[in-house]
């Protein structure tokens, strides 16, 4: 172990001066989070791993070992004939598992052995997420934050993405979350990740803000699905001026029918969603929707929904904060030119404020 360097920080800038990150834990557990930027090599995978903790458990720790070094090998020696094969003698990856076991001191001897000037995360993952942790809920964060904030179906989403190919900073917490912030759940295709990537990817989102600069986000609940925005950042999304969007209850319901477009093909989803409303219909209504439903009147259906629980919920929050916005972007329609005027409209009045 001599010939290599042990590394005992995980945070940014100690992590990109590497130019390559090896994560050698199983593809399950990369999956649910890792460094930003690393590869996964895993030394065992998700099967082998299972089978040799259970060995150890029911029969006995040098089986276990003795098998788990096996698979080890063989794991190795694969990545060296595959992902490794052509790295070149400056290659100088930084190595990290679960805890700075043996199974990254396993891939680490081997690389080193190679001739590879290899590093190793003392502590492995869990020094990594200390450092996610206390840089997301110990400190605190200067931001300059504006919301983007609008009823249901006013294109906030798309004004958002606007912003950002304009050169404005912005923070998707949506997309970093997958998920639409409402009811209606997840993205197409995407599932919500859990709240250790959430994080990760949040941080390494806002370690790329200027603070000097304006960040617009949208106005969010301090949950986005199943997921928490740190306590933190949420102070500062609730202190923050606000852009108001408005468009008119029929011209938001057809942009919704148009953005939501997977969701309209889904009525088994569309029926989930009606069953856990939090101001339940009564029969009568629930009867009238699912009439709309079965006749393709999806826009009437998504201006009832509106009508019920978004737009009052909206209210409630607006009314809670009691703040006048600095602004407020009246929109007639909710077109691509339309959202893309608005976006510059926002810019304009966001850039001024350059701290």
């Amino acid at each position: 172990m001599s010939r290599i360097q042990p590394i005992t920080s995980a945070d940014s800038a100690t992590l990109a001066a590497f130019g390559a990150i090896i994560d050698v834990r199983s593809p399950g557990e990369f999956a649910l989070d890792h460094v930003p930027g690393a590869i996964n090599l895993p030394v065992l995978t998700d099967a082998e791993r299972a089978e040799v903790g259970t060995i150890y458990v029911q029969e006995s720790r040098l089986k276990a070992n003795r098998i788990g070094a096996a698979y080890v090998a063989r794991n190795i020696a694969r990545h060296l004939e595959t992902a490794l094969a052509d790295q070149p003698q400056t290659f100088a990856p930084l190595v990290y598992c679960w805890r700075g076991g043996s199974r990254s001191e396993s891939m680490a001897t081997i690389l080193s052995r190679v001739g590879w000037r290899t590093s190793l995360l003392v502590g492995g993952y869990k020094t990594y997420r200390r450092q996610v942790q206390h840089r997301l809920y110990d400190e605190t964060w200067p931001l300059n934050l504006v919301l983007l904030d609008g009823d249901t179906g006013t294109g906030k989403t798309q004004i958002l993405t606007g912003l950002a190919e304009r050169g404005l900073q912005t923070l998707d917490l949506e997309g970093m979350a997958g998920h639409r912030g409402s009811l209606f759940g997840g993205l197409p295709g995407q599932p919500q990740p859990n709240q250790k990537g959430f994080e990760s990817e949040l941080l390494r989102a806002m370690e790329a803000l200027d603070p000097s600069r304006p960040t617009v986000v949208e106005a969010e609940s301090s949950r986005i699905g199943d997921l928490m925005v740190p306590p933190a950042l949420w102070a500062r999304m609730a202190a923050a001026p606000r852009i108001e969007v408005t468009a008119p209850r029929e011209e938001r319901a057809r942009y919704l029918v148009t953005a939501y477009a997977d969701i309209v093909a889904d009525h088994d989803l569309i029926e989930a969603v009606l069953g856990r409303l939090p101001v339940h219909p009564s029969q009568k209504r629930l009867e009238g929707w699912r009439r709309l439903l079965a006749d393709g009147d999806y826009a009437a259906l998504a201006e009832a929904l509106m009508e019920l629980h978004y737009d009052p919920a909206y209210r409630r929050g607006r009314r809670k904060d009691g703040r006048e916005p600095m602004a407020v972007i009246a929109l007639e329609t909710l077109d691509d030119a339309a959202l893309a005027e608005a976006a510059g409209r926002i810019v304009q009045l966001v850039e001024p404020m350059n701290q």
